[in-house]
């Protein structure tokens, strides 16, 4: 079975996406040249930031130089948007923090790795605006704290030594089940628990199509891989027409139980 034919018997699609879907927009891979990995490296964990105000100022100067606050939605996010407007898309879950998808159109959208639009204090728990944040980067502070406490700030992004909210995996992994085809967009899968998704979801019977411009070591759980810029093979796929009329049973239908 090849990508269209998968697309063409699928009717309940639970969306998995990456970087790839916004490098499209100019928003740079997490681990390519521009990316968090290359640019802070793996001593940017969530113990090192909170310890070390040198590692919270390049973070701050980092966020404050991304490109996501002048970046667009492109045509894979438009794609999905499609999708959710033609009543087959289960769940979006995304890895991304960019909130492009939500600006696309895209409702209900599941952050596995959190948002960048957020800030909390660490110490109050004190939520805030990133936009409002870096604004005081931009005025000279180099490492803004808390307005309420004085504590430190993090963004709402999970960083390196965090744990994903255990709401947001319990949903992830629920949608992983109730599906009749996966479709990932754009990521690696390099990165757990958010790349288990797609064995969960093979495991429990759904077809899984994969497109991404290199191998990933969910391949072989693949019903259909397909290479290739995201924004320039999503479209087609999502446009490709439903042709099955059967009843819909996946793991997460109680019937099948």
């Amino acid at each position: 079975m090849d990508a269209r034919d998968a697309m063409a018997a699928a009717r309940r699609i639970t969306v998995l996406t990456g970087a790839g879907v916004s490098t499209g927009s100019g928003i740079p891979d997490f681990r390519g040249p521009s990316g968090l990995w290359t640019e802070l490296g793996r001593e940017f964990t969530l113990e090192s930031y909170l310890n070390d105000s040198s590692v919270r100022r390049a973070a701050w100067r980092f966020r404050a130089e991304h490109p996501m606050w002048t970046a667009e939605p492109n045509a894979a996010h438009r794609a999905l948007v499609d999708l959710e407007q033609a009543g087959r898309l289960r769940t979006l879950l995304t890895q991304n923090v960019d909130g492009l998808h939500q600006r696309a159109g895209s409702s209900g959208v599941v952050e596995l790795h959190g948002s960048m639009l957020g800030t909390l204090c660490v110490d109050c728990g004190t939520p805030g605006s990133m936009a409002d944040a870096l604004a005081r980067v931009r005025a000279g502070e180099e490492d803004p704290d808390c307005t309420t406490c004085g504590g430190v700030l993090k963004s709402t992004a999970v960083v390196f030594g965090e744990p994903l909210d255990p709401d947001v995996l319990r949903v992830s992994r629920v949608a992983a089940l109730d599906c009749d085809l996966m479709l990932v967009a754009g990521t690696s899968l390099l990165v757990e628990p958010a790349a288990g998704l797609v064995g969960l979801a093979a495991r429990a019977g759904a077809h899984v199509v994969i497109c991404n411009d290199e191998p990933t070591p969910y391949d072989r759980m693949a019903t259909a891989l397909v290479r290739g810029r995201v924004e320039e093979v999503l479209p087609s796929l999502v446009a490709v027409p439903v042709v099955d009329s059967g009843p819909v049973r996946t793991w997460g239908d109680p019937s099948t139980w």
